[in-house]
């Protein structure tokens, strides 16, 4: 028992969700035809493309009185699966008088002519239903997807002033129904994987027209997807409709096109990384001859473009009207300063994201340097072009990256020219604001001074230009102690020389062999003994009497 009510109700649920599938789609039809309501028999030809001048109406006689509940709508005739066609359904109730013997209906679309027929009652049925209501339906008006229809319908014979005019939009190609029946809406359904490391696209294809081949390709969108040269063409006896296509960066713009092969194929187009808007960021480009910062983006995009100061904090601050609005055309900031605390900050949406293109350059068109001599600070600015600076004094509060001006001056720097600045005024807890004035966008740098505190050890603020300077000082100073030290050493020699000649002249001892080498009495200075706690080891007073002393020392 339960097993029955179980199927009752899976059949039911799937009943239902038929219908509700079937209630989305176009209400199919056999065949388009004319039918007329309370038995009357009427019959439809093409109507004349020239018809006759409109006849006075009898008094009373108007379209409100004569056209009731005008409704279109679309319906669907099918040959097979995939070959279904669209037809414009005109239904109205009519008035009926015994001077009116039909309707005449007719469609119009952009760029084609119009298309009428007449729909005329039998005599025989007119006398019967004088003076009662009919409704009266047509459904052979063929139409396209997406097409704008103008309808009119009249009497006949045709009354001045008794028209109905309406215009009736067709579903869009977007309808699911029409995207798997009619021809000219289906595109084939496309579905990819990404292969970042090789930057390869693979698409299969799903869904596509019946008895064609298809082709696919990569293209880049704006008002026309223009192609990029990756495409691949798939027969329509393969089995496996699917390709694989290379791609150089993951533009937003990138997409993969797919069409059928004929005249005027509908096309379906899936862009993989149309939320990758970090890639339009690149290919910043500046002139050093025009000082020109340039920026074009590869896709078209809705965004802010504008220069910004990189500070301490990574915080990018807008500088001055240095703002550009752009979807498609090339930006151009002239007369920039090229400082790596300088960068272009894009915006678009709620997001933002900021590139420098200076901070990694070795290219530096001026610095401040700054170098610690006795205790003292020496600056000098040194440009790689010819320019002119405002340099001001000025104090930071503690904890502000604002900076208060005090005192400014102009400072001109040739080309590879240091400049002394001579500040005169006291370093100690103060800071140099420093910004070209020959150029429209440049950042404003400031440089702060060490504190004064006598604790503290002394440092170069920048090290490789400190390091030199420290250098020229140590190396002459070791220069002049090993002079120092080998002076000392010479003239300690010549005094002992000095005074062993005086002590041999004043009565030392004069051997009766002095010729003999061994009786020689003489003890040299600097012999091959060993030291003795740093010292030469040297006789006191040598005498005739001593020399053996000294020599067993010297052993």
């Amino acid at each position: 028992m339960v097993l029955w009510i179980a199927l009752l109700m899976s059949h039911y649920c799937l009943g239902m969700n038929g219908a509700a599938a079937e209630s989305t789609g176009l209400e199919r039809i056999e065949t388009c035809g004319t039918r007329c309501s309370q038995g009357l028999h009427c019959r439809t030809k093409p109507d004349n493309w020239f018809p006759p001048a409109c006849q006075n109406p009898a008094e009373g006689l108007n379209s409100s009185s004569v056209f009731h509940n005008i409704s279109l709508s679309t319906v669907m005739s099918c040959e097979r699966r995939q070959k279904c066609s669209l037809h414009l359904r005109i239904k109205t109730t009519l008035q009926r008088t015994e001077s009116i013997h039909g309707v005449s209906i007719c469609t119009v679309t952009a760029g084609m002519m119009a298309d009428c027929r007449m729909i005329s009652f039998r005599r025989e049925s007119r006398e019967r239903i004088s003076g009662k209501q009919v409704e009266v339906e047509n459904d052979c008006a063929d139409i396209s997807a997406s097409q704008h229809v103008q309808v009119t319908v009249k009497t006949v014979p045709s009354y001045c002033g008794v028209t109905w005019t309406g215009t009736y939009d067709a579903p869009e190609c977007i309808s699911e129904d029409l995207r798997r029946h009619v021809p000219e809406c289906i595109t084939g359904r496309l579905s990819y994987d990404v292969n970042p490391q090789r930057k390869e696209l693979s698409v299969s294809v799903s869904d596509m027209l019946e008895d064609h081949d298809y082709y696919l390709r990569l293209c880049h969108k704006d008002f026309i997807c223009v192609g990029t040269g990756a495409s691949a063409l798939m027969k329509k006896g393969e089995p496996v409709k699917s390709a694989t296509l290379p791609y150089s960066r993951p533009l937003p713009c990138l997409c993969i096109e797919g069409w059928s092969a004929m005249m005027d194929a509908p096309r379906v187009q899936v862009c993989p990384f149309k939320d990758r808007l970090e890639e339009l960021w690149f290919g910043i480009n500046f002139d050093p001859l025009e000082e020109t910062l340039s920026w074009e983006s590869a896709c078209p995009v809705a965004a802010v473009v504008a220069l910004c100061q990189k500070r301490e904090d990574n915080v990018c601050v807008d500088l001055p009207h240095a703002s550009r609005n752009v979807s498609r055309e090339k930006i151009t900031f002239s007369k920039v300063d090229p400082h790596p605390q300088l960068c272009m900050k894009f915006s678009a949406g709620s997001q933002s994201w900021t590139r420098c293109p200076f901070a990694d350059t070795r290219f530096k068109a001026w610095e401040v340097v700054v170098t610690r001599r006795q205790g003292q600070e020496d600056v000098k600015m040194l440009s790689q072009i010819t320019a002119t600076f405002s340099v001001g004094l000025c104090v930071r509060s503690e904890g502000s990256t604002m900076c208060q001006i005090t005192d400014t001056n102009t400072v001109h720097v040739e080309k590879h020219k240091a400049v002394d600045l001579n500040l005169a005024w006291e370093q100690c807890d103060s800071c140099l604001q420093v910004k070209r004035l020959d150029v429209k966008f440049g950042a404003t740098v400031i440089h702060c001074f060490e504190q004064c505190n006598e604790t503290s050890p002394l440092r170069p603020v920048i090290s490789g230009r400190a390091s030199w300077d420290l250098t020229w000082v140590v190396v002459p100073a070791a220069v002049c102690v090993s002079g120092i030290i080998t002076i000392t050493l010479v003239l300690h020699v010549l005094l002992t020389v000095y005074r062993r000649r005086k002590q041999k002249i004043n009565g030392g001892c004069i051997s009766e062999k002095q010729t003999a080498p061994s009786s020689d009495c003489v003890v040299p200075v600097f012999e091959t003994q060993p030291a003795l706690h740093g010292r030469f080891l040297i006789p006191d007073s040598p005498q005739c009497g001593n020399t053996e002393k000294a020599n067993l020392i010297s052993d």
